[in-house]
């Protein structure tokens, strides 16, 4: 068997040798090993392998806390210890604004991480009936398979969800619509747990009378998506104090529907606004958009801090609630928002030019939106992103078309032992 020393991790949290002029990702690696290992895809410049037997440990190499792990898709660096694996993913954030984006930061901001266990408030989880199993799973899917994992708890799961995946179990193993219920998501907030069930048929008298006792069993209220998200509708108890988070910091309590899209670790998303207000500076009376606005995660502290505030989204049900939400926290007054889809260039050059601009969009990134900027650039723009490759493509075209400097970039953990990387960057142009 080949034997190849682990010299960094790629952004899937593989770890990376040179072996005969080919690169090797080896599963499970952590930097400074050496192993032995085995190919299981071979490609001219490339093998993916994984481990047989390690023959030197490396120093940041940690027990895995979960009984799941290697099996379970969810996690894919619990081996690693935190403060190594928010170091590897400042890397993958380097290396990708330098390879596709030909930009370096001037500053590399301070890594950002928080709360590393049963941090994970949004959740969704495969259900699926396997009588050879003895009955159903319910859980994340095993790494590189679409079965689902044999799971009966889960560390980054708050406590009092991974308490509930075997009662799950028994639940779904009760119910005559078993085989018709293939995902349950689960939407944690400061006074309430939702459960949403994907549901493919209406549950029978039985089975909502099995449904009913588990909610009140358990304290949880269920709802049913028989279609889309926003299929979804309460189903018991129909009286609930409603799904919220908080900004301690700024005085706010955000509201959210159980399939609402929300940043899943609640303690981290405060460090990350933060970030964001202070990167931003937003200042009294200063014309501040507030992009890929959601519910207003970060438009209402800005509006807090006295700037006048445009929040553009591309969903109306998410622009409604984020209205509801500035009228709650008695915000109004400096906030308004609009619909648009931020994909479209002429939508995007039909919105009115700001002082300053904070983004936050999905994977995607923000490509028409960053090109509008070239009629009416903001002087300073902070963005959130979710994937450093569209983050990267983007900064270069800030950066070499329009003429900003990147000032600073850095990781935001927010999905701690998984290879996903959160990151901010800030952009500045001299008028």
């Amino acid at each position: 068997m080949p034997i190849a020393l682990i010299e960094s991790l790629d952004r899937e949290g593989r770890g990376v040798a040179h072996v005969g002029g080919k690169a090797v990702f080896v599963d499970n690696a952590v930097p400074g090993e050496r192993v032995e290992y085995s190919a299981y895809r071979k490609k001219p410049a490339w093998e993916a392998a994984q481990i047989v037997r390690i023959e030197q440990e490396g120093a940041a190499r940690i027990s895995p806390r979960c009984a799941f792990f290697g099996t379970c898709g969810g996690c894919s660096m619990q081996h690693i210890e935190e403060r190594a694996q928010v170091a590897a993913k400042q890397r993958v954030l380097e290396d990708a604004l330098w390879h596709l984006g030909r930009v370096r930061p001037e500053t590399m901001l301070r890594l950002l991480y928080g709360l590393a266990w049963g941090y994970r408030n949004r959740a969704r989880m495969s259900v699926r009936w396997v009588p050879k199993k003895g009955g159903s799973l319910v859980g994340f899917r095993e790494r590189k398979s679409r079965y689902v994992t044999d799971m009966t708890s889960c560390e980054v799961l708050p406590p009092r969800i991974s308490d509930l995946l075997q009662p799950l179990r028994a639940l779904v193993d009760s119910l005559e619509m078993q085989a018709r219920l293939p995902q349950i998501e689960v939407a944690v907030g400061e006074e309430l747990v939702v459960l949403v069930f994907r549901v493919l048929v209406p549950p029978g008298s039985g089975d909502a009378e099995r449904l009913r006792e588990f909610a009140d069993r358990h304290g949880v209220q269920l709802w049913l998506q028989p279609e889309g998200p926003d299929s979804a509708r309460p189903f018991w108890p129909l009286e609930a104090p409603g799904l919220y988070y908080t900004l301690p910091e700024y005085g706010l309590r955000i509201a959210f529907g159980p399939t609402d899209f929300t940043q899943v670790n609640h303690a981290v998303n405060r460090l990350l606004v933060r970030r964001a207000l202070s990167l931003l500076d937003p200042r009294p009376g200063e014309r501040i958009t507030d992009f890929f606005c959601g519910l207003g995660n970060f438009t209402l502290p800005i509006a807090g801090r006295g700037a006048e505030v445009l929040g553009v989204e591309g969903s109306a049900g998410l622009v409604a609630r984020a209205q509801e939400n500035a009228r709650a926290n008695r915000l109004a007054d400096h906030c308004r928002f609009a619909v648009a889809d931020l994909f479209d260039a002429a939508a995007c050059a039909g919105l009115p030019a700001c002082d300053k601009a904070l983004l936050d969009p999905p994977r995607e990134g923000a490509i028409e939106l960053v090109k509008s900027f070239a009629a009416k650039p903001p002087s300073r723009i902070v963005y959130v992103a979710c994937d450093p490759a569209t983050l990267a493509r983007d900064s270069g075209v800030l950066v070499h078309v329009q003429g900003y400097r990147l000032a600073a970039a850095g990781v935001v953990n927010m999905f701690p032992h998984t290879s996903h990387v959160e990151s901010i960057a800030l952009f500045e142009r001299d008028r």
